[in-house]
């Protein structure tokens, strides 16, 4: 049983890294991408064409082809479409949290900045307290960023060409010309990303996030973390660890509208449950009260 916020912060981490794995081996296993090279995609190993082709040279008729468009593209995606949307309205920007694989970068390059300058983002006004640069982790964060950038264009370029071709041809030096573009100019975008902007990209930039929030925020019972006032007085010795810790930069005893970009990861609450030496949270999950402030 998950009992304890860091035994949910543990579980998290494995769900992170697990889905972190899949985005990169899903090209090479045949799982999911799309074979710019045959025209179309591949999922499970399998070709997944709309018979287009084979309607034109007239091998398949025009029902099948109507079939194939309905049950290969319409409803396999507003099924998604529909799960979609049903867990944002519950559970707000959760596949951020605890899945997406660039939000699993963001925390690990996170903490290295902490470790490296005592702050988690370039742009904090001041570090972190209880936290000291140390210079020496440069020699972590930078190798993260250009590592983390490069797989990345790397990662993305699989889905669209064949992965071991992609490989071979990285391996022995002979990518095409717009292999090397796209890994070039993709990783150089990606390290900047990682470095400079992360946190405004999962904030304002990510059109994932920014739906998950529209539609979080339209439930006025929707899940968040809520801050227990009736024991306001067990906070005044903390150095604000819950605001510390938000990988978003959000400060979370506050209001849900000034959540936002919250991404219910709830390092928040782990912090808070840490600081009152592991007894209780004054920051919990729990759902909307209709009739407050949003």
């Amino acid at each position: 049983m998950l009992n304890t916020p860091m035994q949910w912060q543990r579980w998290r981490h494995c769900l992170q890294m697990g889905f972190f794995i899949l985005f990169v081996m899903a090209p090479p296993l045949d799982l999911f991408r799309l074979d710019l090279d045959l025209g179309h995609f591949i999922i499970l190993g399998k070709n997944w064409t709309l018979g287009i082709g084979e309607l034109a040279q007239q091998q398949i008729s025009t029902t099948d082809a109507i079939f194939r468009l309905v049950f290969l593209v319409f409803v396999p995606l507003l099924s998604l479409v529909l799960i979609f949307i049903v867990v944002s309205w519950f559970y707000g920007r959760v596949y951020c949290g605890w899945l997406c694989p660039h939000f699993s970068v963001v925390e690990t390059i996170n903490q290295l900045m902490v470790k490296a300058i005592g702050k988690p983002s370039l742009w904090e006004s001041k570090p972190l307290l209880g936290h000291q640069a140390q210079a020496i982790y440069w020699l972590a964060v930078i190798p993260a960023v250009i590592g983390f950038g490069f797989l990345w264009a790397l990662t993305l370029l699989s889905y669209l060409i064949a992965p071991f071709t992609l490989y071979y041809n990285l391996w022995h030096g002979s990518l095409s010309q717009f292999q090397f573009i796209f890994l070039t100019v993709a990783s150089l975008v990606f390290s900047l990303e990682f470095l400079l902007a992360r946190h405004l990209f999962c904030r304002f930039g990510c059109a994932v996030g920014l739906f998950q929030s529209l539609v979080w925020m339209a439930n006025p019972k929707a899940m968040l973390v809520r801050f227990d006032k009736t024991r306001a007085k067990h906070c005044q010795s903390c150095q604000q660890v819950c605001d510390q810790v938000c990988p978003m930069r959000l400060k979370p005893r506050t209001i849900k509208r000034k959540m936002f970009t919250c991404t219910q990861c709830g390092q928040c609450i782990a912090g808070c449950y840490q600081v009152q030496a592991l007894q209780f949270s004054l920051l919990n999950w729990t759902k909307s009260n209709p009739n407050s402030k949003i």
